[in-house]
């Protein structure tokens, strides 16, 4: 049912056509409800945890419930950007994207059922200090450090930036500077006040309130174009007025309903998708800062669990929230989401790439009824506060325990809270000063952009972190040489695609070969055989691992006693207590305080606004009577036992959450 290509002039679509709605004063009441809430929670939570020792700021004093951390990793991983890149997928090529989202379904509890049990009994806090453990040595943890804080400042922040600042715009029109400003501020309040505690209450509001107003719009969208059936029919004739002559492009995919995909011809070919997309999504749900310390704040193992199948079952929703509503914009404004004529793009939304992005944005503003819009800004803007939220934590506790502590080794633990809060604010304003770059990108590239940053720089690291858990004869020169081979490869690859983009529809391809015809998913799979082969070689060319590198830290390791280790079996970590094991030592800084700084008193007795801040920031000390506990008592094994009950129902719903995966895997292939 292939249109003319060029309408008479007399019925050349208007994009005009389409009144651009606003926000009604309903709206806005719900928006400035929704921001009070979420500033009451994050101010409840404050008082819900011991915000001044390291243990309570990063990690919620390691007492949250099943509930929370399962809405916080949902939350987390669910950002503005995957509203609108999802949609947009949608609407321009169908539900293969969905991949990304079911691939994860499984990794989440690859995390709680395989690595968290390592991470408790090694007592870390941070990733990069996971491998310094594992591997001892200083370059593997600087080295990650900086990369980790590298892929979050830009391609987290910039995606979810960008996504945000589409919807105000498209909603508000407010100045994009005033407006993320604002979001920023407001994020940056309780992160730094309130901590992990915070950030996971808020995150828990966060995920009701995107779940209420999602699922809101799907019912709105799939009435207006007849159900799934609907969609199946209209999609395939959701065909832009003007097109390119003898071109396919502004057609809709022949498989948009497919997820396995050709392997060699199509946009995500299926051995791609079931191989090279797991190993960056091993790298994210199993070994990245943000969603590991969400797993690691909950009380004990059966919570961190009961998170990770509940974080597995929301997984299910995106396909039905997100894809589909972006395939249904398409039905409703083809000559909008859909438009092929670089020039008409221009005009719409500023790219002439395309302008699939705006489908979800469009749909809210368009189909929702007033004080529903409200509700649909107030999800976005959850979506864009949860996920930065999450990032400024996570890049804090990077910071801070694996490079601060590594520039001055006897920092006091109260040096330790002001450089975490610090640096969120710091991150703050680097986030506003890349808005300009974010603007200049569009948006277009933007999520092949984040999705080649992933399968070029996260296969090492996954690879890296699965010999450590899992070999014990992998050592520190296979590790550090596994990586920087692989993450030369990827720089490379990354260089070159930025050098050589793809050619718009309708353009000749003229990229070297191995851009053209190799996938990025193909070449995810390259870098992680790489890095595997380089690892197991060096590995075995050189000296094995010392028993105290291996010792609670490997999947074969973990319920060794920690009153085995002698005193001389690890290196020292300066400023810690000698005489007990590194994981006694960590314990022991996590759970006590330090004495407070000199003067720290006096000047808080002395400044009311002093006071108050440090109140705020939970820095406040015990001034009469406080004794500093002693720092060399070593603390208990951190226990891996479950009840035998709970374990049971655990492990029932884990078979439940994979048989589901597999049946949708399979229904939708």
């Amino acid at each position: 049912m292939e249109p003319s290509s060029v309408p008479p002039a007399s019925v050349t679509p208007s994009w005009d056509v389409f009144p651009q709605q606003t926000l009604e004063p309903v709206d806005i009441a719900v928006l400035v409800l929704y921001f009070l809430f979420v500033l009451a929670v994050g101010l409840w939570s404050m008082w819900k945890t011991q915000r001044s020792t390291v243990k309570g700021y990063f990690l919620a004093g390691g007492q949250m419930v099943w509930w929370p951390v399962g809405a916080s990793l949902f939350a987390s991983n669910v950002g503005s950007g995957h509203f609108i890149g999802l949609a947009g997928s949608g609407a321009a090529s169908g539900i293969a994207a969905t991949a990304y989202e079911w691939n994860g379904m499984f990794c989440v509890l690859v995390l709680a059922w395989l690595f968290l049990p390592i991470y408790i009994a090694s007592g870390v806090t941070t990733m990069p200090e996971y491998l310094q453990r594992r591997f001892g040595g200083k370059r593997i943890q600087i080295f990650l450090a900086i990369l980790y804080l590298f892929i979050y400042i830009f391609t987290k922040i910039s995606v979810d930036m960008y996504a945000g600042a589409l919807f105000i715009q498209q909603a508000l029109h407010w100045d994009l500077y005033i407006a993320v400003a604002g979001l920023l501020a407001i994020t940056a309040v309780y992160t730094v006040s309130g901590g992990l505690a915070a950030v996971i209450y808020t995150d828990a509001l966060q995920t009701l309130i995107m779940l209420i107003g999602a699922v809101s719009l799907m019912v709105f969208s799939f009435i207006e174009v007849g159900g799934l059936e609907g969609l199946q029919t209209k999609y395939f004739g959701a065909i832009p007025s003007i097109r390119p002559e003898n071109s396919s492009c502004g057609l809709p995919r022949e498989d948009a309903f497919h997820i396995f995909r050709d392997p060699l011809n199509s946009d995500l070919p299926w051995p791609g998708v079931l191989v090279g997309m797991t190993i960056p999504s091993l790298w994210y749900w199993c070994t990245d800062q943000v969603i590991v310390q969400r797993s690691l704040a909950a009380k004990n193992l059966s919570h961190a669990k009961g998170g990770s199948l509940m974080t597995s079952y929301l997984k299910i929703l995106p396909l039905f929230m997100m894809v589909m509503p972006g395939m249904i914009s398409r039905v409703l404004f083809p000559d909008l989401v859909a438009c092929a004529d670089p020039e008409i793009c221009q005009k719409i939304c500023g790219n002439p790439s395309g302008c699939s992005d705006i489908a979800y944005p469009k749909l809210v503003l368009e189909l929702l009824p007033v004080g529903l819009r409200g509700l649909m800004m107030s999800v976005m803007i959850a979506a864009l506060m949860s996920s930065l939220t999450s990032i400024f934590n996570s890049s804090s506790t990077i910071f801070t325990m694996d490079l601060w502590k590594h520039l001055r080794p006897r920092c006091s633990e109260w040096e330790l809270m002001i450089v975490g809060r610090v640096f969120v604010l710091l991150l703050t304003v680097v986030s506003i000063l890349w808005i300009p770059l974010v603007q200049a990108g569009q948006g277009g590239q933007l999520f092949i952009y984040i999705q080649s940053i992933s399968s070029y720089l996260q296969p090492p690291v996954a690879v890296v972190f699965i010999l450590g858990c899992f070999w014990k004869r992998a050592n520190e020169k296979g590790a550090f040489w596994g990586l920087l081979l692989g993450l030369l490869l990827g720089a490379v690859r990354l260089v070159l695609d930025f050098i050589y983009p793809e050619p718009r529809c309708g353009q000749p391809d003229g990229r070297p070969g191995l851009l053209r015809h190799m996938h990025y998913l193909y070449f995810s799979m390259v870098l992680g055989a790489t890095t595997s082969l380089t690892v197991l070689l060096v590995s075995l060319a050189t000296e094995p691992p010392a028993p105290h590198m291996i010792s609670r830290l490997t999947w074969f390791t973990r319920g060794d006693a920690l009153a085995g280790q002698e005193p001389a079996a690890g290196p020292v970590r300066p400023g810690l207590c000698v005489g007990t094991s590194p994981a006694q030592q960590h314990g022991a800084l996590l759970a006590h305080p330090s004495p407070p700084v000199a003067g720290a008193a006096e000047a808080k007795g002395s400044s009311k606004l002093l006071s108050t801040l440090l109140w705020l920031c939970g820095m406040e000390r015990r001034q009469e009577g406080a004794e500093s506990l002693p720092r060399a008592e070593p603390l208990p094994a951190v226990s891996l036992q479950e009840e035998p009950l709970v374990k049971h129902v655990l492990n029932i719903n884990l078979l439940l959450c994979v048989c589901a995966g597999v049946f949708l895997w399979a229904y939708f292939a």
